[in-house]
């Protein structure tokens, strides 16, 4: 579980549409690679599931107006879960900044 300070504050609807419109951008370009990403919003929650990579263990994002907490479900042996983690933070963290 990784936290980061909710600056801006960012809502759970801006981030989810930020997610939606920027995400899958910013990590195939920085990965050189063509994952599908599912995304899913309810309230303050949001799932984000690698279809191809994890198809059963979404990665949740919790916000709210001090800080925006990234849960990585499942660690993938044959993918490394960890960077996918790493890259959803970084994206965050660039836009909560």
């Amino acid at each position: 579980m990784t936290s980061i300070k909710n600056i801006q504050p960012l809502s759970a609807e801006k981030i989810f549409d930020l997610l939606k419109k920027e995400f899958p951008a910013y990590i195939n370009g920085n990965l050189d690679s063509e994952l599908a990403i599912e995304f899913a919003h309810v309230y303050d929650v949001i799932n984000i599931l690698f279809t191809e990579v994890m198809p059963d263990s979404p990665m949740t994002i919790t916000v709210n107006e001090q800080e925006i907490t990234v849960t990585s479900n499942e660690k993938n042996e044959n993918y490394d879960s960890d960077l996918l983690a790493q890259q959803l933070i970084d994206f965050i963290k660039l836009k909560a900044a």
